[in-house]
Order: structure tokens, then C-alpha cells, then sequence
């Protein structure tokens, strides 16, 4: 199977730029899956609920349609954040797109800094997608310093994690996913955007460096801090379905749930 990223820094607010340079990301890829940012749709740095409501769309709306066409065109899927409307609420999601069209939509639970003044917290328990030969999960950014998150996805089955994220907290991101990798054998792909944002009196800079880690923590693609990069890695989901690290260590049977306790 061959997955990738696509690091990009979104233009804020200026949806159909943005849409449209996923959906030529999908017509050119040659792979079965690639994860984009998170809120790559609309960028990130919103000042009140009122303009994050002029940005966000129902699902299905218009930017999945037209990733679904991109998709249909070139057969490939891809995860890529968005603010997703849904009645007088938005949702920071992960919309998972494939030629068949909007195969899972994952609302973040995990609500980072001011977004808990924009968004409604996440609502749907975590789901393990089969898509192709792998079993596939989905988080976004701060989602990734819950480790009992990742740790669900794998339980449930989960060989691939797709994380779209907007990191801002340097190197953070990048040694956390590392690690929820090799606790949970799994294949992570982080795709975070980068490029600063400056809105009003407030301002972030995105830390880029997206990467592609195996279930024994290697480091199988990784991009610069600020530039656009795709890269795909060619995976076995199969070797994420073993959870042995020694001989006598398997790292989900060794768990101690008779004991854990609070």
C-alpha cells in the first residue's frame, strides 16, 4: 500500500484555493492514500465563531464533492481537515474521502487553546475504517497528547493512523507521534501545515516537518520546516497486526487491565 503527506500552508479563508490545490495534490498523487492538514480547507487563526461560521461547510458540501471527484480521477483517498457544519455547530474534522465518496468523518475530541471558544467538542466514539488492505484510523493535532486515543484506534484495530494537524509547539508533535507509534506498533502519518498566520493582535507560526513513522518507530519519510512537500512510502498494513516486541512480550496481552485503576 502506498501512503503519503501533503504539507502545504493553507491560504485562510479562501476555501476553493485551497480545495482545489487538494484536489490537484489527489490527481497527480500515484498512491492509495495521502493525509493532508488539518483545517486545510480554511486555515486556522479564526477570531470569532461568526467567521469560522463563513468558512465552514456541511459534509457532503462542496469541498468533498470536488475531493471526491479528485479522488474518483486518480484513485486515490485522502484525509485532510476541515471545519465541518452540521445544524448551528462546527466541528474541527478529519473527512475521510475515497472514489466511493465520504467514507468516515472524525470530529476532534481533544479541543486545543482557543478552539474550545470556536468549535463544539467532538461527539462520536473513535471508528477503525477498513479501506483497501489496511485498517485505518483518524485523530487531529492535540488529539496526539492523549495517548489513550491512540491507544483505542489500535485496540479497535487500527494499522494505519492518519493525523492532520497544525502544529505549534516545536518538536512536540513530532517526538509525541513518534512514540504513540511504537506503543502501539502502528503506521502514524503526520501531515501539519506550516507558514505563519498573523490575524488582528494574535499570531502562530506552524512547525511543518511532516513524517512517516513504522510501527518500530522509523522514520520512513519526513519534510522540511516551511515548504510544500508530498511524499509517498510504500507500507505493508500487515506488519502493524503483530503487537510482539520480544519473545515473550506482546505489548497488548502484557497489558495489566486487572490492575489499572484510578
Amino acid at each position: 500500500m502506498r501512503i503519503g503527506y501533503y504539507q502545504f500552508s493553507p491560504e485562510f479563508g479562501r476555501v476553493e484555493e485551497n480545495t482545489e490545490k487538494l484536489a490537484d495534490t489527489l490527481r497527480s498523487a500515484k498512491a492509495d492514500l495521502i493525509v493532508a492538514p488539518e483545517l486545510a480547507t480554511s486555515g486556522y487563526l479564526f477570531t470569532s465563531v461568526e467567521e469560522l461560521f463563513g468558512y465552514a461547510e456541511p459534509v457532503p458540501g462542496p469541498s468533498t464533492e470536488k475531493l471526491t471527484d479528485a479522488a474518483r480521477e486518480s484513485g486515490c483517498a485522502m484525509v485532510f481537515g476541515m471545519p465541518e457544519l452540521s445544524g448551528d455547530t462546527v466541528y474541527n474534522s478529519a473527512v475521510f474521502v475515497t472514489p466511493d465518496g465520504v467514507e468516515y468523518v472524525y470530529r476532534k475530541i481533544h479541543l486545543f487553546n482557543t478552539e474550545k471558544l470556536y468549535f463544539a467538542r467532538g461527539d462520536r466514539r473513535l471508528k477503525v475504517v477498513d479501506y483497501k488492505n489496511a485498517r485505518v484510523g483518524l485523530l487531529v493535532c492535540f488529539d496526539h497528547m492523549f495517548p489513550e486515543a491512540a491507544r483505542t484506534l489500535a485496540l479497535k484495530g487500527a494499522e494505519v493512523i492518519c493525523h492532520p494537524s497544525n502544529l505549534v509547539l516545536p518538536k512536540l508533535g513530532q517526538l509525541t507521534t513518534r512514540v504513540r507509534a511504537v506503543e502501539n506498533k502502528v503506521y502514524w502519518i503526520l501531515a501539519n501545515r506550516y507558514g505563519t498566520e498573523r490575524k488582528k493582535d494574535k499570531e502562530l507560526t506552524y512547525t511543518g516537518k511532516s513524517q512517516i513513522i513504522s510501527p518500530d518507530g522509523a522514520i520512513l519519510a519526513s519534510a522540511e520546516e516551511s515548504r510544500d512537500e508530498l511524499k509517498i512510502v510504500e507500507i505493508n498494513p500487515a506488519s502493524a497486526r503483530s503487537k510482539k516486541i520480544a519473545f515473550y512480550n506482546d505489548l497488548f496481552k502484557d497489558r495489566r487491565t486487572d490492575i489499572y485503576e484510578i
